[in-house]
């Protein structure tokens, strides 16, 4: 048996890696059945290189060039609604996938008809595609009793805690294109595709690496967090006005369960949790200014337990008790 795969590309200025990109796409060991480019009105010679591609490429390959640039969530919601495969594999313009990462994606759809979307780990590489010690997986925290949990069928409780699902290395069933688009302003689009379809079926949980994932200065999302330095900006940058972002976002994800509830086979399980999830952010948004007023509201969400459900347990604790 064979799925019909289809591969998303956004573009915009992104010539410096573009080509060893598309070249990786065009070495997979089992190609895609098309391949759509969806370019922002890039400027620096990247329309050439995907149009030379296009003419050259061994598998159907449309490039579109926006007349209006539509930033990367709404460039990929244009680029994944023209696809015609069964399965769409998102591409971002600057990493290098391994030559067997179509075919493992066919072989997690292949496995079960319930699997909605599917996402790997990768390695990392800097701007000048230097291998960056570690990988993807542990600079979000996703360890292993985490990956269990979503592969059990149970990815909602793990996404309510933190995003894990990388769009470079998601694919998902293209039928469920309907329940996520048109995609909210505020949203990213990775994130917003994988909540909803967590809620739709299962994930399948790729624990090998099957792209190099480029960390540099441009990127609109990277990896998280490496050292203990890096740890500890995020969390002084994490202030209220993120948590109050963050109500807005999970706000429009609840909106939108509400909405289409019969297209969601687990949306009455799912709606109450992701209002307590909001109920949490409410909590971290509106700490009083005085540590010592913090302390009430604070025991009471450390013993109903949802800052082990929501945040990251004592770590969360100890930000909203000493920083300022």
């Amino acid at each position: 048996m064979r799925l019909t795969i289809s591969v998303a590309m956004c573009t915009f200025n992104g010539a410096r890696f573009l080509a060893t990109q598309l070249k990786s796409i065009a070495d997979q060991e089992r190609p895609p059945d098309e391949i759509v480019i969806c370019d922002d009105g890039s400027s620096d010679g990247s329309i050439e290189i995907l149009r030379e591609f296009a003419h050259c490429a061994p598998f159907p390959t449309q490039v579109v060039v926006n007349e209006d640039n539509l930033g990367s969530t709404r460039n990929f919601e244009k680029a994944i609604s023209l696809c015609k495969g069964a399965v769409v594999a998102l591409a971002d313009q600057d990493d290098v996938w391994y030559r067997h990462k179509l075919g493992c994606i066919e072989d997690a759809f292949l496995q079960s008809t319930e699997t909605a979307l599917a996402f790997s780990d990768a390695d990392l590489i800097d701007d000048d595609s230097q291998c960056v010690p570690g990988h993807l997986w542990p600079t979000f925290a996703f360890d292993r009793a985490e990956q269990r949990k979503c592969a059990s069928g149970d990815a909602l409780a793990v996404l309510l805690k933190h995003p894990v699902v990388t769009g470079a290395t998601m694919a998902f069933r293209r039928d469920y294109f309907e329940l996520f688009a048109p995609i909210p302003a505020s949203q990213i689009h990775d994130r917003w595709i994988s909540l909803l379809l967590a809620v739709q079926g299962k994930f399948a949980v790729i624990s090998d690496r099957l792209i190099q994932y480029r960390q540099h200065a441009g990127q609109q999302v990277g990896p998280g967090p490496r050292t203990l330095q890096e740890r500890t900006q995020r969390a002084m940058l994490t202030t209220a006005s993120f948590y109050r972002a963050e109500v807005e976002r999970f706000q429009e994800f609840r909106k939108r369960l509400e909405e289409h509830s019969g297209g969601f086979s687990n949306s009455r399980r799912a709606l109450p949790e992701v209002s307590r999830k909001i109920s949490h952010l409410e909590h971290r948004a509106g700490l009083p200014a005085s540590r010592v007023a913090r302390i009430p509201a604070m025991l009471r969400q450390t013993l109903n337990g949802d800052y082990w459900r929501y945040s990251t347990g004592w770590s969360s604790i100890a930000k909203d008790l000493l920083l300022p």
